[in-house]
């Protein structure tokens, strides 16, 4: 019963991190315009994600514009969405192998051995999209932070850290956590050895057996 516990804490806390990597890839406030040091008070927040550009006005109006061309955009940027759309394909398949490998299931019941590996397999597919995310989100987070201290980067295009960066470490780490909880649930097997065989008495020898 305890590793049935563990089992389904372990997948909802993967799956809670899915839908964290899901929510911090389509926000848009992966950075967000700084103006630190600057005594100009602007009338609007700008924010890039890796999807769209938006600008909310001082009366909470947004505007929001789609990146025109995936062509133009910067490798970085490319390879950031590659890692997060990765990211949420593993977790979708890492929810079907996982349920089916879990003890509240009723899939697979005949063979115990392989819903335990399923239940395992799914829980290191959730590892694997756990850590896409968080290479993705720390990526992204390191070219904003360098960024930012550059001295040759003018105070009017400095950005700092959006709230999706921090929902996507908070998510990737979710996701890591419930994978590792699913690859330990699965109890120890333990081992039988064969029971050891008495070995035969020899009967009492009588003067009979002797000619």
């Amino acid at each position: 019963m305890a590793s049935g516990g563990l089992q389904l804490l372990g997948f909802v806390l993967a799956f809670l991190g899915w839908i964290g990597i899901i929510i911090s890839t389509a926000m848009p406030q992966w950075k967000m315009a700084s103006y630190a040091g600057d005594n100009i008070v602007t009338a609007q927040a700008l924010y890039e994600g890796l999807w769209m550009s938006c600008a909310m006005q001082s009366t909470g109006q947004i505007q929001c514009k789609v990146y025109d061309s995936l062509l133009k955009l910067e490798s970085s940027l490319q390879a950031t969405r590659a890692l997060m759309v990765a990211a949420i394909l593993l977790g979708l398949v890492a929810v079907f192998v996982a349920v089916t490998g879990m003890k509240c299931m009723k899939c697979m019941e005949d063979d115990q051995v392989k819903k335990m590996r399923m239940a395992v397999f799914g829980g290191v597919i959730f590892i694997i999209s756990g850590l896409a995310a968080l290479v993705a989100t720390s990526w992204y987070g390191n070219r904003v932070a360098r960024a930012f201290y550059d001295p040759f980067t003018p105070v009017n295009t400095r950005f700092e850290f959006g709230s999706a960066l921090f929902i996507g470490w908070a998510a990737a780490s979710l996701a890591m956590l419930g994978g590792a909880f699913l690859c330990c649930s699965c109890p120890r097997r333990e081992t039988s050895y064969p029971p050891s065989r008495g070995y035969p008495k020899n009967a009492p020898s009588t003067g009979k057996d002797y000619v």
